[in-house]
């Protein structure tokens, strides 16, 4: 029981790498190679085909981060959080690991109706042997690339396609992963950019009314960020603004 298991989580972490990481090599190479491998050792002895498999498996996991970050929306989430910190002047409150961790599991909300399409149409029928490996790397792409494709812009994608001289298809499932994933990662940062700038702006305003007032009472010695940050604290809870940049990142996604 453990050890299938442990199969079934291997292959399922190795698939969701390879469809991040098309240039590494093509789907049939790989999966004859790793198919060799398998039988090789597998007639040799068994613990060696077990530790084949453990190297895929340590393989995918150091590919994991990597993954959420450029095919997630987790590179807009966790920026526009950022700039809310900043905005604030609050230094390091909230904690770098609390912003992580809601970006980390607002992903993971936002995301859910995609990873459950590639385990319903890719993983599950391949665990099952319904399907191929190249038919189940091909079914878990496409997914990914409809939910990058919507938040990028064509501009982007047009950039990437140019500089790789390549012909725009005339379907969205024949753009490569090799153009869809940097078009989208800057795509998402121009839109957590322009998010950021609006944050800004209110907490600007406070910055500077409370500097000409300090200013004009000759009081030069204090800093206006000591009196400020009170001001832009009451604001923000007044507004319920954790709320408001929840809701227009979740939202924005939809």
């Amino acid at each position: 029981m453990h050890k299938k298991k442990f199969l079934i989580l291997c292959s399922s972490l190795f698939l969701t790498s390879f469809v991040l990481f098309p240039q590494v090599a093509s789907a049939a190479e790989l999966t004859d190679g790793l198919n060799g491998l398998t039988d090789l050792f597998g007639k040799q002895s068994g613990g060696t085909s077990e530790v084949v498999q453990l190297f895929l498996l340590t393989t995918a996991l150091s590919l994991a981060p990597t993954f959420l970050v450029l095919t997630t929306c987790f590179t807009r989430i966790i920026v526009v959080l950022s700039f809310v910190r900043s905005s604030l002047g609050t230094q390091q409150n909230p904690p770098n690991l609390v912003l992580m961790g809601i970006a980390l599991f607002l992903s993971l909300f936002i995301m859910q109706p995609v990873y459950t399409d590639v385990m319903d149409e890719a993983i599950t029928p391949y665990i099952n042997e319904e399907i191929s490996g190249i038919e189940a790397f091909e079914l878990a792409e496409l997914p990914i690339k409809e939910f990058m494709y919507k938040q990028t812009r064509d501009e982007d994608i047009q950039l990437f396609l140019d500089i790789s001289k390549t012909e725009k298809p005339a379907d969205v499932n024949d753009l490569p992963l090799t153009v869809a994933i940097p078009a989208f990662i800057i795509s998402e940062l121009r839109t957590a950019f322009t998010i950021g700038f609006l944050i800004f702006i209110p907490f600007l305003v406070i910055d500077i009314v409370v500097a000409s007032i300090l200013m004009s009472m000759g009081m030069f010695m204090l800093s206006p960020v000591m009196i400020s940050l009170p001001f832009k604290l009451l604001l923000f809870v007044l507004v319920d603004g954790w709320y408001l940049v929840v809701e227009s990142l979740v939202t924005g996604f939809q």
